[in-house]
């Protein structure tokens, strides 16, 4: 008989891929949320957008269950340093494989693993990206804007994560991406309306499924599409453009991207928000 982890990595189907991992959690009670499938979502299209090379297979299953012994209790502190190394362990009695559980226990950097995969650098920075766009106990969410100050000025500021630029990059151009609905509404946006609204974990992986994944790809192949255009229009430049937009978003890190009111909500919460906290 084949062991867990043979069966989710045989199912090529993330929307499957979820629904597997819901009813898991639902015998085992191991930690799965509408901010999992939020996550592996985002994962998910950025992938789709930056045609990185990773095996999208291992990227969604390890977010699916990265988080998988994880305690939404913003005071346990302790178990926030434990839960990625002790989930981890967990995936290996499942059958996952030594590189897969390392994956995952590279969600966060507590356990001091070195060196990092890349495919953790890509959990990692979602991670990080959707815990700060989403309500909490603690705090209220920020908004997209925001959300990039903090990753770069706070918890990437002297960390390396490998696809931080990559990523913000992505984050802004989805924000320029609409999803039609009674009025336009950017996709980001529209997925945390989804995260918020629905009433659980398994309505939110069926919508998803059923009306908004599919959508949300032929946009962003739509927008792809436009932006490869402009680049052959650039002629033989198209690749120089791109390597100089790159260049660009990395020179102008450092810059004052936000507003004085945004700056003093982010420091107004520093005392409370906890780096690695989602």
């Amino acid at each position: 008989m084949e062991d867990f982890a043979t069966y989710i990595l045989q199912e090529k189907d993330y929307i499957q891929k979820m629904m597997i991992t819901y009813y898991l959690s639902k015998k085992t009670g191991i930690y799965f949320d509408k901010a999992v499938v939020l996550k592996v979502e985002l994962a998910r299209l950025f992938m789709k957008y930056d045609m990185i090379n990773v095996d999208e297979n291992i990227i969604l299953t390890a977010g699916l269950l990265c988080n998988c012994k994880k305690i939404d209790n913003a005071q346990k502190i302790g178990k926030l340093e434990t839960f990625a190394k002790e989930g981890a362990e967990y995936l290996s009695t499942l059958g996952f494989n030594k590189r897969f559980c390392k994956i995952c226990e590279e969600i966060n950097r507590y356990s001091g693993s070195s060196p990092r995969e890349k495919e953790s650098d890509i959990l990692e920075v979602v991670d990080q990206f959707t815990g700060l766009i989403l309500n909490r106990v603690e705090r209220p969410a920020f908004s997209v804007e925001e959300a990039i100050v903090i990753l770069r000025e706070r918890n990437f500021k002297v960390i390396k994560n490998r696809y931080l630029e990559d990523f913000i990059g992505f984050v802004e151009d989805l924000e320029k991406i609409t999803i039609r609905e009674k009025i336009d509404v950017p996709i980001i946006k529209k997925l945390i309306s989804l995260h918020n609204n629905e009433a659980n974990v398994k309505s939110f992986i069926s919508i998803l499924g059923n009306r908004y994944s599919e959508k949300i790809d032929k946009l962003i192949d739509k927008y792809l599409g436009k932006k490869a255009e402009l680049m052959l229009q650039k002629g033989n430049n198209g690749i120089q453009y791109k390597r100089i937009k790159r260049k660009n978003r990395l020179n102008n890190a450092n810059r004052a991207l936000f507003s004085k009111e945004i700056a003093d909500r982010i420091l107004n919460h520093e005392s409370i928000y906890k780096v690695d906290d989602e």
